[in-house]
């Protein structure tokens, strides 16, 4: 079976070719333009882990990504780098992002809803940030920057991958991960001018394979507070003990290769 390819255009699809995205069984390559290596990540399903590994030296762990029933952590090896929590909350339908750990500060939330996926920042109030919206086709997931009709910042059109694989938030995680731009990137990408200005000089944090556990959403509170919209998410670092068995989605054993790739289920 071909490895599926994921093709990242800066701004619109009639922008220039950013990189490419290519999936395979063990992991993803991330080239750029002419096709070089640029970043590798290995899955190791026996471990709920997908790893990001040094290309020159495929040994070497960059980064670390943890997968549990309840979401995921980030575990960095770079000096200065703080890790980060990727938790799910309010029934699967936000994920919650913690700087520096489990109890760390709320600093991002990620929202999922008919239309798509919304990013809206702590100290915002509200506002939303970006969003990913997937196309009618299920062929493309288009980036926008500042809100649903905000300007197009990159435009991701998929060749073996059913885009709708990504609305899972295992699957999401893993997709913004991958996508996320290094800084390194960023500055090349600003010296060559392969972005088209004002359209998409960014790119945020990834996870295709489902290498770990389904998900379960923590058990939520009915008390709010009225002062603080987004960095305080209710009962977000309870105990396995006390949160529901049900969980959201079904087992990655029983999601096929096939399956993954297609976004249908057998």
């Amino acid at each position: 079976m071909a490895d599926a390819v994921i093709t990242e255009y800066g701004g619109t699809r009639q922008g220039p070719v950013v990189r490419f995205y290519q999936y395979g069984r063990e992991g993803v390559r991330v080239l750029d333009p002419k096709k070089n290596l640029q970043r590798l990540y290995l899955f190791d399903p026996a471990l709920d882990m997908m790893t990001e590994r040094d290309p020159s030296h495929r040994d070497k762990i960059v980064r670390r990504f943890v997968f549990d029933t309840y979401g995921m952590l980030e575990e960095t090896f770079s000096f200065g780098r703080s890790p980060r929590t990727f938790r799910y909350e309010d029934g699967c339908r936000q994920i919650a992002v913690r700087e520096g750990g489990q109890y760390g500060a709320v600093g991002k939330i990620f929202s999922f809803d008919r239309e798509g996926i919304a990013e809206t920042a702590w100290g915002r109030h509200g506002e939303i940030e970006r969003v990913y919206i997937f196309e009618t086709a299920d062929d493309a997931i288009t980036e926008r920057n500042g809100g649903w009709f905000g300007m197009v910042d990159r435009t991701f059109v998929f060749d073996g991958i059913n885009a709708a694989v990504f609305r899972e938030p295992e699957a999401f995680l893993q997709f913004l991960m991958v996508t996320e731009r290094h800084e390194g990137e960023v500055q090349g990408l600003e010296k060559t001018g392969s972005v088209i200005q004002g359209e998409g000089t960014k790119i945020t944090p990834g996870r295709f394979a489902f290498t770990g556990k389904r998900h379960e959403s923590p058990k939520t509170s009915p008390e709010k507070n009225d002062d603080i919209q987004i960095d305080v998410i209710p009962d977000g670092d309870v105990s396995p003990e006390k949160t529901p068995d049900e969980p959201c989605r079904k087992k990655s054993s029983e999601i096929s290769y096939a399956e993954r790739k297609t976004g249908r289920k057998n």
